[in-house]
């Protein structure tokens, strides 16, 4: 009899063990605290909607980061917290910490992924010699497409909207080809 694997237990693992980009937690807290005051168990509700579902940061990673906030003083608890449950809200200095977290973002925003909206493809560990080039090119097309993506949300135009689609929809049918395409 063969082993089947169970693709019911193995249905949330992508998201369980995705990779986040170090910081990322820190500042969904600090944007979501800055627009309302939350409770730990909401944010990591939050969080979980605001990435698709892709990603759910544990109660080992909120708890410490509020603790470390409150004690910080970038955060203080809500006088309106009900009994058992602990909410927080951003302080004057918590708002300066997020400044800080959204320029460091805006420095970045061209040159490299931050948040896990999407999933993408990590080649983790040594890289063959044969597919280097590929790698740097696919980083390479990662980062003109954030930057485009950014560059629609800052400033909108249908004509550039229309032709991205079009150049990013004959990408996925040639890459979707060679992906489909019989192993030699």
């Amino acid at each position: 009899m063969r082993n089947m694997c169970n693709p019911r237990k193995h249905r949330y693992w992508g998201r369980r063990t995705s990779s986040v980009p170090k910081g990322f937690l820190r500042y969904q807290v600090l944007k979501l605290l800055n627009e309302k005051a939350m409770s730990g168990a909401e944010l990591m509700r939050e969080i979980e909607e605001k990435t698709n579902k892709h990603w759910k940061p544990s109660p080992g990673s909120i708890y410490p980061l509020l603790s470390w906030l409150l004690d910080s003083g970038y955060t203080k608890e809500t006088p309106d917290s009900e009994a058992g449950v602990r909410r927080y809200e951003l302080t004057e200095d918590g708002k300066k910490l997020l400044e800080e977290h959204e320029q460091k973002r805006e420095q970045y925003s061209g040159t490299r992924f931050f948040g896990p909206q999407y999933q993408w493809f990590d080649w983790s560990g040594d890289v063959p010699d044969e597919a280097s080039e590929l790698v740097a090119s696919w980083q390479k097309m990662r980062q003109s497409g954030f930057a485009l993506l950014k560059r629609l949300k800052d400033d909108y135009s249908e004509n550039l909207a229309t032709e991205a689609k079009k150049l990013v929809d004959e990408f996925a049918e040639k890459i979707a080809s060679l992906s489909n395409a019989q192993k030699v």
